[in-house]
């Protein structure tokens, strides 16, 4: 009876042992998945950002497909026999061209409204690098900042709008002193549209004054992301999220901004 138990046993051990390997063995196969971090999405569809796209050399390639709509121009492009699409603000490019791109966000399962059409990978580009690898500064996007004040701002004018009224309304320069306290939190502010930049990642680009702040700060303009599309010249109030030193990639950080908002006069 021992001896019968301790073959049992034996064999049992041995089972355990190959049932460990086999399992080491599979999981050596399997390929990890890059973590998830999905930015505020433009439009129906999550965000992943993609290591790939993070070296500046990562949108270089040939263009085998492109198209404009919308203020954009959309090219795939292909390298080493792999494929990407990416967007970029409206452009001349032409099929058959190599081109290297500035890397940016990309997303997934995005919904292109003007295109009527969902693409499963994209990366927005604020467009072209040059000869030397820097970014090329291309019209129509909303162009990064200088030392990581946010969008360049537009010039300080002679403007004077009454502060809106409300317990979560504030003028542009308050919103830019007691951004960290009001991180995330919703607020309202009513100033003058000095500059529309439309159609760009699924929301419409605004920059507005109220007469608050200098201009020797950075504090004097507040830009805002929106579904609505007020003209330059309009006086409006802005409700929606502040963030703080919100870093959309590429360049794109703004010290202030508030995002989602509704946009009335």
């Amino acid at each position: 009876m021992t001896q019968h138990t301790t073959t049992n046993r034996l064999a049992a051990g041995i089972l355990s042992i190959g049932c460990m390997i086999f399992l080491f063995a599979c999981q050596g196969d399997d390929t990890p998945t890059a973590p998830k971090a999905p930015p505020q999405a433009p439009q129906s569809g999550s965000g992943v950002t993609s290591p790939a796209m993070r070296a500046p050399d990562a949108l270089s390639g040939r263009i085998v497909e492109t198209m404009d709509s919308g203020g954009y121009t959309y090219v795939q492009l292909e390298r080493n026999g792999e494929k990407l699409w990416v967007a970029m603000p409206q452009t001349t490019v032409a099929v058959g061209e190599e081109i290297s791109l500035q890397p940016g966000m990309e997303m997934t399962n995005f919904t292109s409204t003007t295109l009527n059409r969902t693409f499963d990978k994209i990366v927005f580009s604020s467009g072209r690098m040059s000869q030397e690898g820097a970014a090329a500064a291309p019209a129509g996007m909303p162009s990064p900042g200088a030392s990581g004040a946010g969008s360049i701002e537009t010039p300080m004018a002679e403007v004077h709008v009454e502060k809106a009224a409300g317990p979560d309304a504030y003028t542009i320069a308050e919103l830019h002193e007691k951004k960290m306290d009001l991180d995330r939190r919703h607020v309202t502010v009513r100033g003058k549209v000095m500059k529309v930049t439309g159609a760009v990642m699924g929301k419409n680009w605004l920059h507005l004054q109220d007469g608050s702040g200098e201009a020797g700060k950075g504090n004097h303009d507040l830009a805002v992301t929106s579904q609505d599309l007020p003209a330059v010249g309009d006086v409006v109030t802005a409700s929606g999220t502040l963030y703080a030193d919100r870093d959309f990639g590429a360049g794109y950080k703004y010290s202030v901004i508030v995002e989602e908002a509704s946009v009335t006069k």
